[in-house]
């Protein structure tokens, strides 16, 4: 067995023996018993009682996380004119129109979030088929087709997160550092589950929130309780 595997395993010994009752306990044990040699994510996944089968019943939407996602973010503005000019100054990566749907044809992919002006949406389109099933399509319902481009790439290199679910009805999400400590860590999280329970579909019956485990990168999965949150 490697020796990740073994410290895997001890992890796993010791959640056994924890007294894991809360969000901050739970991610108490996350923190203490990281073992990488890097500063690992904490993610949470989240079963969600939807028909992911039914496009109505689709969970989608973005939070701005009060401590940041940790992660250093490479966004692309669709945009042109006093637009062009406002996404250079908020701090955009690339900025462009046809130039960048060219890059993008041709397979460069070396950004993290893409943002547009409605007027270019048209253009955008062109490449709808190669950023979609990426995640990277701009999309009004989280804000990322704006004309307000300063606050959305301000928002985005503060810590906006956009989250959807996948077709087994979870959603699946970084919500910090493990160097963040618990109390941000914990801040973050509430954040995000309360933007999900924001997104339930009207369609939706039952419990909506059925199931949520909590991770860092190469750590043990710690379930938490879906209701703690209110």
């Amino acid at each position: 067995m490697s020796n990740i595997g073994k410290k895997h395993l001890k992890a796993r010994e010791k959640l056994a023996g924890a007294n894991v009752n809360s969000w901050k306990s739970a991610l108490d044990f996350i923190v203490k018993n990281a073992h990488a040699k890097f500063d690992e994510t904490v993610d949470v996944d989240v079963v969600l009682g939807i028909d992911a089968a039914k496009g109505e019943q689709t969970v989608r939407g973005s939070v701005l996380l009060p401590n940041g996602t940790g992660k250093k973010v490479r966004i692309l503005a669709f945009a042109r004119g006093e637009h062009e000019e406002a996404a250079r100054k908020a701090g955009a990566d690339y900025v462009g129109a046809d130039d960048l749907v060219q890059k993008i044809e041709s397979g460069w992919m070396d950004f993290d979030v893409a943002v547009a002006t409605p007027d270019l949406m048209g253009l955008v389109g062109k490449v709808a088929k190669i950023l979609g099933p990426r995640g990277l399509l701009p999309n009004n319902k989280i804000g990322t087709v704006t004309f307000n481009l300063t606050g959305i790439i301000t928002d985005l290199k503060k810590g906006r997160l956009s989250y959807r679910n996948d077709k087994g009805g979870m959603v699946h999400a970084p919500f910090g550092k493990v160097s963040f400590g618990v109390d941000k860590l914990h801040d973050n999280l509430v954040a995000l589950i309360r933007s999900i329970q924001g997104s339930k579909p009207a369609t939706s019956k039952g419990k909506f929130l059925k199931k949520l485990t909590i991770s860092s990168t190469m750590g043990v999965g710690v379930s938490i309780n879906p209701d703690e949150v209110s």
